[in-house]
């Protein structure tokens, strides 16, 4: 794995834009997807190479955000996943995969920077970890 490679899917390309280029200034490097299929295929490609998956949810028509980051979790069950979102927060609990982390629009670049900081920075989830209920 690269030190700190970022799957990037956003559709909108001005938002994906500003993101790729907040996440690149805070020493990430990004590989900016336009849509889930541009995503899976960047990401099967080379797994191994991702650090982290930050993703929007509606991504019109095709897989969602959810779909994304369920599909890296199989590869890679402790994937940081950070998600945008304008209108499917309320999806998340859900939705979306554990231990990620939901960002709402509209947000400052930082949030984003701040959350997949901390997720990077936890040690990974082992099976059997976690909370007992």
């Amino acid at each position: 794995m690269h030190a700190h490679v970022v799957l990037l899917v956003e559709d909108e390309a001005l938002i994906l834009l500003d993101v790729e280029a907040g996440l690149s200034e805070a020493g990430f490097e990004v590989v900016g997807a336009k849509n889930a299929a541009e995503a899976l295929t960047q990401f099967d490609a080379e797994p191994a190479k991702f650090a982290g998956l930050v993703t929007d949810i509606r991504l019109g028509d095709g897989k969602s955000g959810w779909d994304i980051a369920r599909h890296v979790r199989e590869t890679w069950p402790s994937m940081p996943v950070v998600y945008m979102s304008g209108d499917s927060a309320f999806e998340w609990h859900a939705q979306g995969v554990p231990d990620s982390v939901m960002i709402q629009k509209p947000f400052v670049i930082a949030q984003i920077i701040t959350a997949l900081s901390q997720l990077l920075n936890q040690p990974p989830i082992q099976p059997g970890d976690g909370p007992s209920d």
